[in-house]
């Protein structure tokens, strides 16, 4: 199986957002933020970059996690085109990843099922 480009891309975009989330974003709200994944379109021109919240995150917060995030999305984008050596810095779009909660839901079904026996 080859590895394609756009994986590559996929997987330095994920490195680069994670780094500049964590260090150089100085909004309160996206301090428990992780990136999880990005999918990049073939043409390199999207990217859907995918995050969790750390903890059990009620709507209010992952609402605001969400206002967060795409306020500092000209920010990221702008940093993107300094970091990479890339034509263009695909325009990004933030996708809050469910399977983490889904994950832990579950655990908790399969956890009560052993103490049920």
């Amino acid at each position: 199986m080859e590895y394609k480009r756009s994986d590559r891309i996929a997987d330095l975009l994920q490195k680069e957002i994670a780094d500049l989330v964590f260090r150089r974003v100085k909004d309160p709200r996206v301090t428990s933020v992780t990136i999880s994944g990005v999918d990049v379109t073939a043409d390199l021109k999207h990217a859907r970059v995918y995050y969790c919240v750390m903890g059990s995150p009620t709507e209010e917060e992952k609402q605001s996690v969400a206002q967060g995030l795409n306020k500092a999305k000209g920010f990221i984008r702008q940093e993107l085109g300094k970091r990479l050596y890339i034509r263009y810095v695909p325009q990004i779009t933030f996708c809050y990843d469910q399977s983490f909660e889904y994950g832990d839901k579950i655990e908790r079904i399969l956890k009560g099922l052993h103490e049920n026996e």
